[in-house]
C-alpha cells in the first residue's frame, strides 16, 4: 500500500490527507503510538485521478460569402463549398462541440454540413421575411438556431425557442447572434450595437446605451457581430 501524504489532524474522528497518485480502491487504517486500526469494509476509500487539463483550442476558420473556408491554426478545413454555385451567399459558419465538422448558412436559410455537424433542419424551403445573417449551435451540438435581420429566430434540434424581435420595429437591422453557455438563452445584436436578450442571456450592456451614459465615447461604423464568453 501506498502511504497518504500532506495528513492534517482535524478532529478524533477526522483526517484530511493527498491521496496517491492514480484510481484505486484502498482500506484506510491509521497508525498510532497504540497500534493501527483494524481494516473493515467500512474503511474502503475510493480515490480516482484528477481530470485532465482541457486541450486548448488554437485555431479558427473563415467562410467566405462563396463558402471556401479558410482554416488557421489547429482548425481544419473539413469541406467546403468551393466550386458549387449556391442560390444565396454564405453569411455564417459554426463548430460542432468537439471542432470536428461545422455548419455553414446561406443567406436564404440554406443549411450545409460537414464533419460530424448533423442536418436538423433548415429555411430553405421558408419564405422569408428578411434574410438570414448568422447562426449559433447549442452546447451539445444537435440543434442551431438562425436568426434573420428582422430578429426573427428559426430553431432545429433541440435548439430552444427563448424569443425574438421578428414582430418588434428595429432601429437598425440584427447582424449577428451568439448562445449561452447552456443553450437556454442567446443574445441578438443590430448593427447600431444595440443587444437583445432572450432566455437566460442577461443584459450588460450596449452600444447606445453606453454612448447615452458617457460610458463609451465613440463608436465608429457598425456593429457586424456577437462574440460571448
Amino acid at each position: 500500500s501506498t502511504p497518504a501524504t500532506n495528513v492534517t489532524y482535524n478532529s478524533a474522528t477526522s483526517l484530511t490527507a493527498t491521496s496517491p497518485a492514480g484510481t484505486s480502491t484502498v482500506d484506510v487504517t491509521v497508525t498510532t503510538p497504540g497500534g493501527t486500526s483494524t481494516i473493515s469494509s467500512a474503511d474502503q476509500f475510493t480515490y480516482v485521478a484528477p481530470p485532465s487539463a482541457p486541450s486548448i483550442v488554437d485555431g479558427y476558420a473563415l467562410v467566405s460569402t462563396s463558402g471556401q473556408v479558410a482554416a488557421f491554426g489547429s482548425a481544419s478545413n473539413i469541406g467546403d463549398l468551393s466550386g458549387i454555385a449556391l442560390n444565396k451567399p454564405i453569411v455564417g459558419m459554426a463548430y460542432t462541440p468537439d471542432h470536428g465538422g461545422y455548419w455553414l448558412v446561406a443567406s436564404d436559410g440554406g443549411i450545409f454540413t460537414f464533419g460530424d455537424a448533423g442536418f436538423y433542419g433548415s429555411a430553405g424551403n421558408i419564405k422569408l421575411n428578411k434574410p438570414i445573417v448568422g447562426m449559433a449551435a447549442t452546447p451539445d451540438g444537435k440543434g442551431y438556431w438562425l436568426v434573420a435581420s428582422d430578429g426573427g429566430v428559426f430553431t432545429y434540434g433541440d435548439a430552444g425557442f427563448h424569443g425574438s424581435t421578428g414582430n418588434i420595429n428595429l432601429n437598425k437591422p440584427i447582424v449577428g447572434m451568439a448562445a449561452t453557455s447552456d443553450g437556454q438563452g442567446y443574445w441578438l445584436v443590430a448593427s447600431d450595437g444595440g443587444v437583445f436578450t432572450f432566455g437566460d442571456a442577461q443584459y450588460l450592456g450596449s452600444v447606445p446605451a453606453s454612448l447615452n451614459n458617457g460610458s463609451l465615447s465613440s463608436f465608429r461604423g457598425q456593429a457586424v457581430g456577437l462574440g460571448s464568453l
